[in-house]
């Protein structure tokens, strides 16, 4: 019975070393995931890590898959992300993302596309968002949309509330840059680029609601419709003056925080990288986790949010899987560490009873031998 229980424990510290050592790696990377919630780029990081241990052709895949849709950019940050990692890929995939790149940026079609911008309001790539910009540094955008949003409201048709309040928001962002010699452009950027992925339905449905409240807190309707009514794309400055004054600068902190935010991702990962942040936020402090994604990884961020969506940016599900598997291995280790003591304890106990039981012995045969002697003096 001794050691039937001597047995037992020597086999759940085996069964448990087992299992440990087959838990403890999914463990270690369950805690350093949840250790990273807060920080995208270290958890971005341990997430490319999984993936590519799965597949390592992922990067190649979606290079293909890029070049066919005609996102040259997209393409180029895969291959930023491949050269960070060390993969090889073929030299004539390199050679097609490099000619599509160069198709991409050249004069030509720089141009067509800034005039595209400039006309009619919409961006999505560094041209086009230049073209955009440059009018409503001229102010002629914000007025063109606030002129129409704002006879929509007027006359009691559907108006988009999000565009008509950005819009205001940049006439007085316009205002400030000449007023700081472009100081505040950084800010008129990125509130454009809001407003233009609204208009091309580019928004995350979370952060549009956000936004929309957000816009209507900083413009009073009654005294924006007197403005518009009176207004018009060839009086500038008389309808910029009547909308700014319906425009409440001290309601303005947050719009003007996330149109930094855009800007910060925009400059790190192009206009293309701003948007496809935009289209998958919630909110404003997904874009703000999105900057710090994008300061950190750079070029690569484009990569990593088509990969990931909105798990690039915070811990999206899967919380209490990793949870169990840190459970797991800490029920594993109490098992592990407990048969251990079981272990020592009954071996140690059977050592002190073999121990006893030579002592007993050792009296019994003295005892014997005194009485042997006693008898033969008798």
């Amino acid at each position: 019975m001794k050691w039937l229980r001597i047995s037992t424990a020597l086999t759940g510290i085996a069964a448990c070393g087992f299992m440990l050592v087959q838990i403890a790696p999914h463990a270690r990377e369950a805690g350093a995931i949840l250790a990273a919630q807060d920080d995208p780029a270290v958890l971005s990081e341990l997430k490319l890590d999984a993936l590519l241990r799965q597949n390592d052709r992922v990067v190649q895949d979606n290079i293909e898959a890029a070049l066919a849709a005609g996102d040259a950019d997209l393409a180029d940050s895969f291959v930023a992300l491949a050269r960070d990692r060390n993969i090889a890929l073929p030299d004539d995939l390199l050679s097609r993302v490099g000619d599509a790149v160069k198709a991409e940026n050249s004069t030509s079609q720089f141009a067509k596309r800034f005039a595209t911008g400039l006309v009619t309001g919409n961006a999505d790539d560094v041209a086009s968002l230049s073209g955009t910009v440059a009018g409503d540094l001229f102010v002629f955008g914000d007025i063109r949309d606030i002129v129409r949003e704002g006879k929509h409201l007027a006359m009691g048709e559907d108006t988009d509330r999000l565009v008509l309040g950005l819009a205001a928001a940049g006439l007085a962002v316009t205002a400030a840059t000449y007023v700081s010699a472009g100081g505040a452009a950084p800010v008129r950027a990125g509130l454009t680029l809001v407003k233009d992925a609204r208009k091309v339905g580019r928004l995350g449905e979370g952060l549009a609601a956000w936004a929309g409240r957000s816009a209507r807190e900083v413009v009073d309707t009654p005294m924006l419709r007197n403005a518009v009514a009176k207004g018009s794309v060839f009086r500038p400055g008389e309808t910029v003056s009547a909308i700014k004054a319906a425009f409440r600068a001290e309601k303005a902190g947050a719009l003007v925080r996330l149109g930094k935010d855009v800007t910060r991702v925009a400059g790190k990962t192009g206009t293309r990288g701003a948007m496809d942040t935009l289209r998958i936020a919630e909110g404003p402090k997904d874009v703000a986790r999105a900057a710090r994604l994008a300061e950190a990884q750079g070029s690569k961020t484009r990569a990593i949010m088509k990969l990931f969506g909105r798990g690039a940016l915070l811990l999206i599900g899967g919380a209490f899987d990793l949870a169990m598997w840190l459970f797991g291995a800490m029920l594993t280790l109490f098992g592990l560490l407990s048969s251990i003591k079981a272990t020592t304890e009954r071996l140690t106990q059977a050592w002190c009873d073999r121990k006893r039981a030579r002592r007993l012995r050792r009296a019994q045969i003295a005892a014997e031998a005194a009485l042997a002697n006693a008898a033969a003096t008798a």
